[in-house]
């Protein structure tokens, strides 16, 4: 009780305090303020609601109804036993339960790194629940499946989507100091990434998660002490089972949203690019442009913290497509 009250005291600093909403499947914690049209934003991994909060305080001035759920599995929200209830279907049907118990009939949906997923992949599921969708540094695409991620990298240790498909191996690594998961990978990016992903066309070691304590730290300081002592409390409540088991449903997202990255879009779009983002760079988002009929695109110098590393810059970007797209 103790780790929770003081989570709670420091994100009441900048954030709306969260209330419980009870869902069909699970119970989420969830943030907002204002009124008006209503804005979804979904966050990514490791993250929480929290990584909006620059947003939602801006949204709501500006007039929107601005909402920041933790998704399953992450911080004091429901976390669920069993891999295959954080598919993408389950991460998707939360979203519209959310509107429902909320009484709101259509939102605009954001989303982040994996909330991406969540925003993109409600507009084919649930399209008659989506008043635009925005994408910040995830682009319309589908996810990568298993056997697509082999081809290029042979050693499963070496990229941390792979590491994290077998159940009981990342957890048990990220769970023993999830502090040190934020001290060392949530940086702030001062240039082009050295190439997490490959170098020339060979492929690098791309799973920092299970070498943390050796790792050297790229990138300024991104986090204040207060702000890491929030991530560091919700992680050591809800462990990382949840949110790595999102990632254990790759194959199976496939199967249940086949339409995800192949289905054209005709409902307004806004895809923000971040130049310095080696896992997601901006020519990631190109394809977009013959799949989505309504799309701006934006890119902003950072890397792959958006909504933190250039809040200013990302609210902007949001507000004057919103007002432009978005009426009540």
């Amino acid at each position: 009780m103790a780790r929770e009250a003081k989570y709670r005291a420091a994100m009441q600093i900048t954030f709306p305090a969260a209330r419980r909403v009870r869902l069909p499947e699970v119970t989420l914690e969830v943030h907002e303020a204002g009124s008006g049209p209503a804005v979804v934003m979904c966050h990514g991994f490791p993250e929480l609601a929290y990584s909006w909060r620059y947003q939602v305080n801006a949204l709501a001035a500006a007039g929107f109804r601005a909402i920041a759920p933790d998704q399953r599995g992450y911080a004091w929200s429901d976390a669920p036993t069993r891999v295959e209830d954080y598919s993408l279907d389950h991460l998707c049907d939360d979203m519209a339960h959310l509107l429902d118990a909320l009484g709101i009939e259509r939102a605009v949906f954001a989303g982040h790194d994996w909330g991406g997923f969540v925003s993109w992949g409600m507009t084919v599921r649930h399209p008659d629940r989506c008043l635009g969708a925005i994408g910040v540094n995830t682009p319309y695409m589908a996810f990568p499946t298993t056997e697509q991620l082999r081809a290029v990298f042979k050693d499963d240790e070496k990229l941390y989507i792979l590491w994290f498909q077998q159940p009981g191996v990342a957890e048990s690594v990220l769970d023993k100091n999830p502090r040190l998961v934020f001290e060392k990978m949530m940086r702030r990016a001062t240039g082009p990434a050295a190439g997490l992903l490959f170098r020339g066309d060979m492929p690098q070691d791309a799973n920092p998660f299970r070498r943390l304590e050796a790792l050297q730290p790229m990138g300024e300081t991104l986090l204040t002490a207060e702000e890491l002592g929030v991530y560091t409390r919700a992680f050591e409540n809800s462990g990382f089972f949840g949110p790595v088991s999102w990632y254990r449903n790759a194959d199976k997202d496939k199967r249940v949203m086949p339409e995800l990255g192949v289905t054209k879009l005709t409902l307004p779009c806004l895809m923000v690019t971040a130049s310095w983002d080696a896992a997601l760079p901006p020519q990631a988002a190109a394809p977009m442009r013959a799949l989505c009929s309504d799309l701006e695109i934006h890119e902003i110098a950072c890397g792959h913290w958006t909504q933190q590393e250039q809040p200013a810059a990302l609210t902007r970007a949001m507000l004057s497509w919103l007002r432009r797209k978005v009426t009540a």
